[in-house]
C-alpha cells in the first residue's frame, strides 16, 4: 500500500481546498456581513495543515494502484468534510457544535441537503453562499476535479475516477485520457450551472439567490438560501426552472457530453436508462398529484399537479427542494416520495439513490428467475438497450442492493436505539443514505432536534450513499489491507 503517495495527494487536496474559502471572502466584503476574517482564518489553517501533510512526502513518485485510489477517495472526502466544517465551527451566530458543523459540511459535500440550521434566513450572506458552494463542488466530486490537475503531481488518475464516479458502469471513458474526461465533465457541469443561473435570474430571483440555487440544483443538493426553500418565491416559473434542471442533472452526464459533441439530441432518445427514468417521473407525478387531489390536500387539480409533480421530481432526483411541507401530507404520499429517493437518478449523474440502471437490472433479473422456474432449461439473457448484461455485473448489482438495504436497516436500528421514534429513524436514514435530505417525523423541518449520536450515524450514512457503499466498505475488509 502506497501510504506516502496517498498522504501526498490528500495533503495537496487539503491545501488546495483553502482556495474554496476565497469566494466567500469576496461575498462577505461585498455584502459587509463581517465574516471575511472567519473565512480568511479558515483558508490559512487549511493551507498550513495541507502543506504540513504534503511537504514530508512531496518527493514520493509511487504509481497508484486501484486500492490506493479507494483509500485516497475516502481519505480525501473525510478530510475535506472535517476541514470544510471549520467555518461553521468559527461562526458565532448561530453557534454550532463541532458535531453539528461536521453534519452540515458532510451534508453539503455529499449533496444531501439535510440541515441542522433552524433559521437559514438569519445566516450571513457569505455563510449562505459557502453552503451552496459546498454542494456545487461535491456535485461532480471533488476527486474528479482533482483528477484534472493530478498530472501536476505526475500521478495517473484512472484509479480515482473509477473509485469516485457514481453508478455501476465505470469503465467507459468519454475521452481517451482520464484527465480530459474529468475536464469534459466539468465543462458540461459549469455550462449547465451557468445556464441555470441565467434561467433563475430571468424567472425573478435576485442574482445572489439565482447563483446559490443553481449551485444546489445542478449538484442535486437541496440547500436553499431561505427557510422555506423554493416556496419562498411561490412562483410557478421558478419552480418550472427547478424542475427542468433537476431532471437534466439527474441524467447521465456522459449523455450530455455525447449530445454536445455530436450536436444532436439522438443520444437521449436511444438511452434505455433515460427512457425508464422519464417514465417513472411521469407515472409517479400523476399518481402523487391525483393522490393530493383525492385526499383534499389541494382544492384544485392544477394545484395538486403543480406541487405533486415538483415534489416527485425533487424526491426521485434526490434534490430535496420543497415547495410544500410534504412530511405533513396525509396517507401514503410521504412514504412514496421517500421510496422514490431509493431509486434515484441515472448512473453518471449527480443524483443519489441506487440509480435507475440498477433498478432496471434488478427487475429484469427477477423476471428471468421467474421464467426459469417455468422453463428450467431455457437460456434467458438479461439485456439493456439490446446489449446482453454479463453475470458479473448482475452479481455486483445484487451485492450492492443487499449492502444498501442492510446498511439502511442497521443504521435505522442504531437510531431507534438512541431513543428516536421509528418514523424519524427510518426516514432520516433513508433520506441521508439516498442523499435526499428532507425526512419525516422530527427530521421533517430540519435535523436540529436529533441527538449527537444520531447525527454521527447519519453523517456516515451520507458518505456511504455518496461513495456508493462499496468504496467505503471495502476499506473495512481485512483483505484490502493485505498484500
Amino acid at each position: 500500500m502506497g501510504f506516502a503517495a496517498v498522504q501526498r495527494v490528500v495533503g495537496f487536496l487539503i491545501a488546495g481546498s483553502s482556495l474554496m474559502m476565497l469566494p466567500p471572502v469576496v461575498v462577505s466584503l461585498w455584502y459587509h456581513d463581517g465574516t471575511a476574517t472567519l473565512f480568511l482564518a479558515s483558508a490559512a489553517i487549511l493551507l498550513a495543515l495541507g502543506l504540513l501533510i504534503y511537504f514530508p512526502v512531496r518527493g514520493v513518485r509511487e504509481e497508484l494502484r486501484l486500492r490506493d485510489g479507494f483509500l485516497i477517495v475516502v481519505g480525501a472526502w473525510l478530510a475535506l468534510v472535517l476541514v470544510g466544517a471549520l467555518p461553521f465551527v468559527l461562526l458565532t451566530s448561530p453557534e454550532l457544535s463541532y458535531v453539528d458543523a461536521v453534519f452540515e459540511s458532510m451534508s453539503g459535500l455529499t449533496t444531501t441537503g439535510a440541515t441542522i440550521v433552524t433559521n437559514i434566513d438569519a445566516l450571513p450572506r457569505a455563510v449562505l453562499y459557502y453552503r451552496q458552494q459546498l454542494q456545487w463542488l461535491g456535485g461532480m466530486g471533488i476527486i474528479v476535479l482533482a483528477v484534472a490537475i493530478l498530472p501536476m503531481l505526475r500521478i495517473g488518475g484512472m484509479q480515482l475516477y473509477r473509485a469516485e464516479t457514481p453508478g455501476p458502469m465505470k469503465d467507459a471513458k468519454l475521452t481517451p485520457r482520464i484527465t480530459e474526461t474529468a475536464k469534459a465533465l466539468w465543462l458540461i457541469y459549469v455550462g449547465i450551472t451557468a445556464t441555470c443561473i441565467l434561467a433563475y435570474w430571468l424567472a425573478g430571483m435576485k442574482l445572489f439567490d439565482a447563483v446559490g440555487h443553481a449551485f444546489s440544483t445542478v449538484a442535486i443538493g437541496g440547500f436553499s438560501t431561505h427557510n422555506d426553500s423554493l416556496a419562498y418565491w411561490n412562483n410557478p416559473t421558478v419552480e418550472a426552472v427547478a424542475v427542468i434542471f433537476m431532471m437534466v442533472a439527474g441524467m447521465n452526464f456522459a449523455l450530455h457530453f455525447t449530445a454536445w459533441r455530436r450536436a444532436s439530441a439522438q443520444p437521449y432518445f436511444l438511452d434505455p436508462e433515460l427512457r425508464v427514468y422519464a417514465s417513472l417521473l411521469l407515472a409517479f407525478s400523476v399518481i402523487v398529484s391525483f393522490g393530493l387531489y383525492v385526499t383534499g390536500t389541494y382544492d384544485t387539480l392544477a394545484s395538486a399537479f403543480r406541487y405533486g409533480t415538483f415534489q416527485v421530481i425533487s424526491a426521485m432526483t434526490t434534490t430535496g427542494f420543497t415547495t410544500s411541507p410534504f412530511y405533513t401530507w396525509g396517507g401514503a404520499l410521504p412514504v412514496i416520495l421517500m421510496l422514490l429517493a431509493f431509486i434515484g437518478g441515472c448512473a453518471g449523474s449527480t443524483a443519489g439513490g441506487m440509480k435507475v440502471i440498477r433498478i432496471i437490472l434488478l427487475y429484469r433479473q427477477s423476471v428471468r428467475e421467474i421464467r426459469r422456474l417455468i422453463h428450467p432449461h431455457a437460456v434467458v439473457p438479461v439485456k439493456v438497450g439490446g446489449q446482453r448484461t454479463s453475470d458479473t455485473v448482475i452479481s455486483a448489482v445484487w451485492g450492492f442492493f443487499f449492502l444498501y438495504i442492510a446498511n439502511f436497516a442497521v443504521m435505522t436500528i442504531m437510531l431507534t436505539a438512541t431513543g428516536l421514534d421509528a418514523e424519524t429513524s427510518y426516514s432520516a436514514v433513508g433520506a441521508c443514505i439516498t442523499n435526499l435530505g428532507p425526512a419525516l417525523g422530527l427530521a421533517g423541518p430540519n435535523y436540529a432536534e436529533l441527538n449527537d449520536t444520531a447525527k454521527v450515524v447519519l453523517s456516515a450514512a451520507m458518505l456511504l450513499g455518496r461513495l456508493e457503499i462499496y468504496t467505503l466498505l471495502v476499506l473495512l475488509t481485512p483483505a484490502f489491507w493485505r498484500g
